[in-house]
C-alpha cells in the first residue's frame, strides 16, 4: 500500500504510554503519518544497565529488578527472539499464522537494522522431540536468536536515537496516571498531573502495568477478560546437564502434564551459561534470567511455570498472583526464595550451610535460603515437583538433589480488554492496545509485532 506523507500542519497527535517493544515498534510506523511522543514511567535506557565488570568475572547487582524503561521489561532480558508465531501469546488467533509470521520477519529485520546479530536463526532437530515425546512430554521446535544481555541495550539505544531522528518525542520518568476520553472517543491522557491531549492514544504499558491497564478499561466500560498467569520458580542447573538440550534449541520449549493434577507445566526463557537476577512485581520480589553473548557463568536458568486459571467466585488472576508474590517477599525478608531441590522434596528448609555443600554454585546470592513450600500453594510445589522430575527423563539431572530453585517466578499478562479491528478497543474509539499488559503477547517479538499492526490501523484512520 503507498501511503503520501502529511504536512506537518495537519499532522494528527499519537500518545503511546510505554516504551516497550509494542511502543517503540508502533511508534516507528506512525512517525511519518503523526506526531508522536513516547511517555513512560522509566529510565533511559543507557541508565539502567546493571552489569557490573570486575576484573574477567561478570557480576549482577540488585537492581535488575527495573521492569519499566526504554525497552521495557524486555530490555532488561537477554534479547531471546523467538520467531514462530505459536510462541509468546495468542497473537494468531487475531491476525492468523500468515500476518503473524509476516509481522514477525518485519520484526526480526528492525532488530538486525539497529545491530542485533544478522544470524540465521537456532533451527532444532528431531530428536529432542522425539526424545520428549517418548516421555509424555511435549517439545516445541521453533527458530529463535539470541542477542545478550550485554548487547541489547546498545539495540534498544540505537532504536531510540533513530525514532528522535525521525521526529518522535519521549517523555521519561513520567507517570500516566489516567486515560482521558470523551463521548467514548480517547482524547489524551494525565501525565504528573497535566493533561496532554491527543487524536490517538495507544497503551503499551507492558506487563507491570496490566493491573494499571484493567482500571483504565474498568473506568471507560470496556469490557476484559483476566488472562492465565503463570506461577514457578527458576531453576539453575550446572551448565553442562542442558548442554544437549540447548544445542538443539538455545532457549528449548517443553510443555508437561502433571499426574497428580493434570496441570500444565513449562520451561520459558532458558538462559544458557546465564545469571539469575532479582525481578520486581507491584506486590513483591522474585526471580528472573539472563544470558550473554561474550560473557559467561557455569550454569544454566530457566523458569519452570505451572499454569493457573481461574473462574469464580475470583476471576482476577493477578490479584491472586499478588498475594503469593507478597507473601514469598514476607517470608524471603524482602529477597527472592532460595531452595535446593533436595532440601524441598525432604520437606527442610535450605540454609546457607547446606546450600555449600552443594556443587551448584548459586549465581544470584541476594537472596534468602528458606522453603518455597512456605509461600507457594502446595498444587504449584506438587506441579514443579513432579514435572521436574518428569523432564529428568529427557535431560539428565535437571532433578538432582542439588538443583537450584528460586522463588517465586510469576508471570503477569492477564488483563485483556476487548477490542475491534488493530486492536481498538471495543468501546473507545481512537484507543489502541498492545503488548503483554493488554494479555494477547508474551514476548518481545510477539510485543513488538502487535505494536505494528496497532499503528497500521491508526494509520488507516489518518489516511481516511
Amino acid at each position: 500500500m503507498i501511503r503520501m506523507k502529511r504536512g506537518a500542519g495537519s499532522r494528527k497527535k499519537v500518545i503511546i504510554v510505554g516504551a516497550g517493544p509494542g511502543g517503540l515498534m508502533a511508534a516507528r510506523e506512525l512517525a511519518e503519518y503523526a506526531d508522536v511522543t513516547i511517555i513512560e514511567k522509566g529510565k533511559d535506557i543507557s541508565k539502567r544497565t546493571c552489569q557490573v565488570l570486575k576484573g574477567k568475572d561478570c557480576i549482577y547487582c540488585n537492581v535488575c529488578n527495573v521492569t519499566a524503561g526504554i525497552g521495557g521489561a524486555g530490555g532488561m532480558s537477554d534479547g531471546k527472539l523467538n520467531l514462530n508465531p505459536l510462541i509468546g501469546g495468542d497473537l494468531i488467533d487475531f491476525l492468523g499464522m500468515g500476518r503473524t509470521q509476516d509481522l514477525f520477519d518485519m520484526v526480526d529485520a528492525y532488530f538486525v537494522e539497529h545491530g542485533a546479530p544478522d544470524e540465521a536463526p537456532h533451527v532444532p532437530s528431531a530428536g529432542l522431540e522425539q526424545s520428549a515425546a517418548a516421555n509424555g512430554i511435549e517439545f516445541i521446535p521453533i527458530k529463535q536468536k539470541h542477542i545478550g544481555s550485554d548487547m541489547l541495550p546498545k539495540v534498544i539505544g540505537s532504536m531510540k536515537k533513530d525514532l528522535e531522528n525521525r521526529g518522535v518525542k519521549f517523555m521519561l520518568n513520567t507517570t500516566v496516571e489516567s486515560l482521558t476520553a470523551r463521548n467514548k472517543k480517547a482524547t489524551g491522557v494525565i501525565a504528573n498531573g497535566n493533561q496532554l491531549l491527543a487524536d490517538f492514544v495507544l497503551l503499551a504499558p507492558g506487563r507491570s502495568g496490566s493491573t494499571w491497564l484493567g482500571e483504565q478499561m474498568k473506568k471507560y466500560d470496556v469490557p476484559i477478560k483476566y488472562m492465565p498467569i503463570d506461577v514457578g520458580v527458576r531453576v539453575e542447573v550446572p551448565a553442562v546437564v542442558y548442554d544437549e538440550a540447548v544445542k538443539t534449541n538455545w532457549d528449548p520449549k517443553f510443555r508437561m502434564r502433571t499426574p497428580t493434577y493434570d496441570d500444565l507445566v513449562r520451561t520459558f526463557c532458558t538462559c544458557p551459561y546465564g545469571f539469575v537476577v532479582q525481578d520486581t512485581y507491584e506486590s513483591g520480589v522474585g526471580a528472573n534470567g539472563h544470558s550473554q553473548r561474550n560473557c559467561r557463568s557455569n550454569n544454566t536458568n530457566f523458569a519452570f511455570l505451572s499454569k493457573i486459571a481461574l473462574t469464580e467466585p475470583l476471576e482476577n488472576t493477578n490479584e491472586y498472583g499478588s498475594t503469593i508474590a507478597e507473601q514469598a517477599k514476607t517470608i524471603g525478608g524482602g529477597k527472592p526464595l532460595l531452595q535446593r531441590l533436595g532440601d524441598l522434596k525432604k520437606g527442610r528448609r535450605s540454609t546457607w550451610e547446606r546450600l555449600k555443600r552443594s556443587y551448584v554454585e548459586p549465581t544470584l546470592r541476594f537472596v534468602t535460603p528458606g522453603d518455597i513450600s512456605m509461600a507457594l500453594p502446595h498444587r504449584v510445589v506438587t506441579d514443579l515437583i513432579e514435572g521436574l522430575d518428569m523432564l529428568d527423563r529427557v535431560v539428565p539431572g535437571v532433578a538432582s538433589d542439588a538443583t537450584l530453585l528460586y522463588a517465586p517466578e510469576i508471570k503477569f499478562a492477564a488483563v485483556r480488554p476487548e477490542t475491534r479491528d488493530h486492536f481498538e478497543t471495543a468501546v473507545i474509539d481512537n484507543l489502541y492496545v498492545c503488548g503483554d499488559g493488554a494479555g494477547v503477547t508474551r514476548g518481545i517479538v510477539p510485543a513488538a509485532a502487535m505494536g505494528i499492526e496497532c499503528a497500521e490501523g491508526i494509520i488507516e484512520k489518518i489516511e481516511k
